[in-house]
């Protein structure tokens, strides 16, 4: 019961469990972040060390964020405050909301250049139609699109005005509530923007000189990251944290909307495979195009905002293949922005007793408040961007700590089983991962992570 003795909502199919979930999961995150990361550091071997951590850390700390979510029926402070009441282990949740602020607040930021791009695809090809782009060259066209890029994101009143333009968005879903919120527009947008991705790849790899971007993707090459294994390594969990969001509280309270009749392994398998498969796919889509170009693939985060126009350019209806990327961009960014401001809607709804609606205005103010910081301070938006790969596997930590230290056995098998509904012969597994493979690798790289941090503040550390 919540807001007024109204009944709990919760998500009403498992198609919308996985493709809330997934919405998630895939995001700006796939697309946006995935790309210059693995572009920074070593291609197919950072890719390789990216998908060890999916499968080996992130599906079993996603399951855990599921246990306690769908045990507790609520937020992630009041998960752990029900299921272990008297102990500090509710501090864990409350760490997941703060990360949700920090994370929210810089990603609503990159969501808002979505409707940037969006708006400005049609006047840019529009223009350059004008212009012909016979006369074009590819780097005229780079040059095209970057220069816009650079006077907008070093702007101040656009930015802003379209971090408030995706904040609004992004919370009228979250009040329109779980089932006709969240689930009802994450089932129709992720499949469509599965099929734009798909055919983005068909055209990427059919360019001249595309091999050699499925090779850097695909052929790991380990003397790539031999300067820097530790950083790339940090890397690379903090990614796949991020891409799953695991360790900021968006799955415990996702799962606890999910029914008890639902399979928690098979969706986090799923989860994580379609979020795996389009981070992949927009590899696919970039970096066959990154080396067609000559764009050098470790750009940074402008690579999908200067690369991707210069795809559309080469292909026929290009006006309207651009328009459709970027609203199906802003789209997916958005099942991702919904999903974080849920975590904190849900925290002030339940703990502060407050109405959906209000607890949503109360969360848009606040990080309303970071956001515009991060748009005016080139410095506190790269200490946000940064923040993941620590605070991230930080909440991941203790969450699996909790699951495979502190809560009943019973528990956990009777959410995994859903009461003995299925068999869970990963059991012992899973137990295993979380006990000990988990924790002890989280911790060893978020203490180096740290170290490094610290050698980079204080060189003389070093």
């Amino acid at each position: 019961m919540l807001q007024g003795g109204g009944v709990r909502d919760s998500f009403g199919s498992k198609f919308g469990v996985i493709a809330a979930a997934a919405g998630s999961a895939i995001g700006l995150g796939n697309i946006w972040r995935f790309p210059y990361v693995v572009g920074q550091n070593g291609g197919g071997a950072f890719l390789l060390i990216y998908l060890f951590f999916i499968a080996a850390i992130g599906i079993p700390v996603m399951m855990s964020e599921f246990v306690i979510g769908r045990s507790a029926q609520l937020n992630p402070v009041g998960a752990f405050k029900k299921i272990a009441p008297g102990k500090k282990w509710h501090l864990i949740g409350l760490l997941g909301v703060v990360t949700a602020f920090i994370i929210l607040a810089f990603y609503t930021v990159v969501a808002g250049w979505t409707l940037e791009y969006l708006l400005q695809s049609v006047k840019w090809m529009l223009t350059a139609e004008k212009i012909g782009f016979s006369e074009m060259n590819n780097e005229a066209v780079r040059n095209f699109f970057s220069s816009h890029y650079e006077s907008f994101v070093d702007g101040i009143w656009r930015p802003v005005i379209w971090f408030v333009v995706m904040m609004f968005f992004t919370g009228y879903i979250v009040i329109s509530g779980v089932k006709n919120g969240i689930e009802k527009y994450a089932k129709i947008l992720m499949p469509v923007l599965l099929v734009l991705l798909l055919v983005l790849v068909v055209r990427s790899v059919t360019l001249e000189g595309a091999r050699e971007g499925l090779v850097f993707l695909f052929k790991p090459d380990f003397s790539t990251i031999k300067d820097a294994p530790l950083k790339i390594i940090i890397e690379a969990l903090g990614q796949a944290f991020f891409s799953l969001s695991i360790g900021m509280g968006t799955l415990i309270t996702y799962g606890s909307y999910i029914q008890k009749k639902e399979n928690l392994a098979n969706t986090a398998v799923s989860v994580a495979f379609a979020d795996t498969f389009i981070a992949v796919v927009a590899g696919m889509a970039i970096f066959p195009a990154v080396f067609a170009f000559g764009i050098n693939p470790g750009e940074g985060p402008e690579l999908v905002y200067i690369t991707l126009p210069v795809i559309f350019q080469s292909m026929s209806g290009g006006l309207i293949w651009a328009f459709m990327f970027f609203l199906l961009l802003c789209f997916a960014a958005i099942t991702s922005t919904i999903s974080v401001l849920e975590v904190i809607v849900a925290y002030f709804s339940e703990q502060l007793n407050m109405t959906r609606r209000r607890a949503a205005i109360l969360a848009m103010i606040s990080v309303g408040f970071l956001g515009i910081l991060c748009t005016l301070s080139e410095k506190i938006f790269g200490v946000f961007n940064g923040s993941p790969d620590l605070l991230l596997p930080l909440g991941g930590f203790f969450i699996v700590v909790f699951i495979g230290w502190f809560l009943a056995k019973g528990s956990t098998k009777g959410e995994l089983s859903s009461d003995g509904k299925y068999k869970i012969g990963y059991y012992r597994l899973f137990m295993f991962l979380v006990k000990f493979v988990a924790p002890l690798a989280i911790a060893l790289l978020f203490a180096l992570g740290v170290y490094s941090k610290l050698i980079t503040i204080f060189p003389s550390l070093g």
